[in-house]
């Protein structure tokens, strides 16, 4: 394994290009099958919208606490690269089992492992790309690499779209050809990514109470925000209701992560010149406008443009949500701090779906999708008032 001990100069070096090939290939993967998942669950297996949300809830929120606790290792070990490896290894190599399901709860199963995996890689991930790149330029490097990932996430339905229109509806043939791009995404690992920290870092040490205000009422804003952000199946499912086919899925979905990708860097841009706040509010206020939209349309028409203003909110909030974590955390603490980050809005997003299936299945899809409008528009007040904090930077 190579070492660069000296940061460097430049915010797009090798490490962030290899990272962000890693992503594209697992996204790709990912995607591929993600927004088939929701309706292979509701036509197929027969699953009740309820359980769609506990299926996503588990899988996303379950498998967050490991985020902390590879974090914490990464910082302590003074290593990226092991965890970022066995975290994409393990959701590609699962992903393929979800042609295998003949029940819901097998789906569970797969999403919890691919999820798991995620849980592994994300902080030590995270943190690799702050220490690849310079701190004037956080919002570019978190902006190209949120863009590469969700370039795999536009062509993952697009392959999606047309597997399916080859062989007419054949889900299961299609998770099993996901595992493809994982297998590509982790070879790139191997062959491409370089660790930046130096050796063990025996003298660490991690407290709460060495994290900023300003970090500390920056997670408080999350959890209120993810509280009414739940899984974008949901979203799906309203499409579907409202009436757009579902052979079309893979194409609205891929309408969307188009979207996102041609805003991730642009936004990353805006941010190092304007600030985060600014950039991540603008972000949520789209946010509370797609979910505000959702509730009352009824033209499939409408969905699409929807889905295309809600790939601005991804590109405006999710690299610079990053690289505002990476702002205001020392470098010795910064992954445990990203696993930290992770893990609070994973665990959040076990009540949000839960709270999301309850509310469309009980009162129906309006006052579930307003509840988001809400929540969003109070995050979006509360995250305007982090400027006026003082900024103290933890330290171990």
């Amino acid at each position: 394994m190579t070492k660069d001990r000296h940061r460097p100069t430049l915010w797009l070096s090798r490490n962030i290009i290899y990272l962000g090939l890693v992503s594209m290939f697992t996204d790709l993967s990912t995607e591929m099958a993600y927004p088939i998942i929701p309706v292979f669950l509701k036509d197929v297996l027969k699953a009740q919208p309820l359980f769609i949300g506990l299926i996503e809830a588990i899988a996303e929120s379950t498998a967050s606490i490991l985020k902390t606790f590879s974090g914490y290792f990464s910082d302590v070990l003074g290593k990226r690269k092991l965890f970022i490896l066995i975290g994409y290894t393990l959701s590609a190599a699962v992903k393929p089992l979800l042609a295998f399901a003949a029940q819901a709860w097998h789906v569970l199963l797969v999403r919890f492992g691919d999820r798991f995996g995620k849980g592994i890689r994300t902080a030590p991930r995270d943190a690799l790309i702050a220490d690849s790149a310079t701190e004037n330029y956080f919002g570019r490097a978190y902006g190209f690499h949120r863009a590469m990932d969700t370039l795999g996430a536009f062509l993952g339905p697009l392959c999606a779209f047309i597997i399916l229109a080859v062989w007419t509806n054949n889900y299961r043939l299609l998770f099993g050809l996901a595992f493809i791009p994982g297998l590509i995404a982790v070879l790139f690992i191997v062959t491409g990514v370089r660790e930046i920290m130096p050796g063990v870092k025996k003298t660490f040490r991690f407290s709460f109470k060495n994290l900023s205000r300003q970090f500390k009422f920056f997670l408080l804003i999350m959890v209120i925000f993810t509280l009414g952000n739940s899984s974008d199946a949901f979203l799906i499912l309203r499409a579907r209701d409202v009436g757009v086919a579902a052979g079309t899925i893979p194409l609205l979905w891929l309408t969307f992560n188009l979207s996102y990708f041609l805003w991730s860097y642009p936004a990353g841009v805006i941010s190092d010149r304007i600030g985060r706040v600014r950039t991540i509010f603008f972000g949520l206020l789209i946010f509370a406008i797609v979910y505000g939209s959702l509730a009352f349309n009824q033209n499939p028409f409408l969905v699409w443009i929807l889905f295309i203003i809600y790939g601005l909110y991804y590109g405006f909030t999710e690299g610079n949500l990053r690289a505002y974590v990476a702002d205001v955390i020392s470098t010795d603490v910064r992954a445990t701090a990203f696993g930290i980050y992770h893990t609070v809005v994973g665990i959040t997003l076990l009540p949000a779906n839960l709270l999301m299936g309850f509310l469309w299945q009980k009162f129906g899809f309006k006052i579930a999708l307003l509840l988001g409008t809400t929540l969003s528009l109070v995050a979006g007040l509360l995250i305007l008032i982090l400027p006026r904090m003082q900024k103290n930077v933890a330290s171990t």
